[in-house]
């Protein structure tokens, strides 16, 4: 039986390009790679969210983390977010 996969954490800005990119590729990777669905993953816009934001360390965004860890930050490429979701799923 499989463990259940680690939940990921993306903060973006509404506005910001590389965010909705980020956001498009998810798309696109979840309609390749339909296992990857699997994966919890909860978005949260640091401006409604600022004191969320606050408790992580991070300068731009999108960033994702899994649970403490910071994997990812800044402009993705599609590879970029598919490794990231590739981690979090083999976790």
């Amino acid at each position: 039986m499989r463990v259940p996969v680690k939940p990921l954490l993306m903060f973006k800005l509404k506005y910001c390009g590389y965010c909705r990119r980020v956001e498009k590729y998810l798309e696109e990777i979840f309609s390749e790679k339909p296992h990857l669905r699997a994966i919890p993953l909860e978005i949260v816009d640091e401006a409604r969210e600022p004191d969320r934001s606050r408790q992580y360390d991070y300068y731009y965004v999108p960033t994702f983390y899994m649970e403490d860890v910071k994997l990812y930050e800044g402009a993705m490429k599609k590879e970029d977010v598919e490794r990231v979701l590739e981690i979090a799923f083999e976790s």
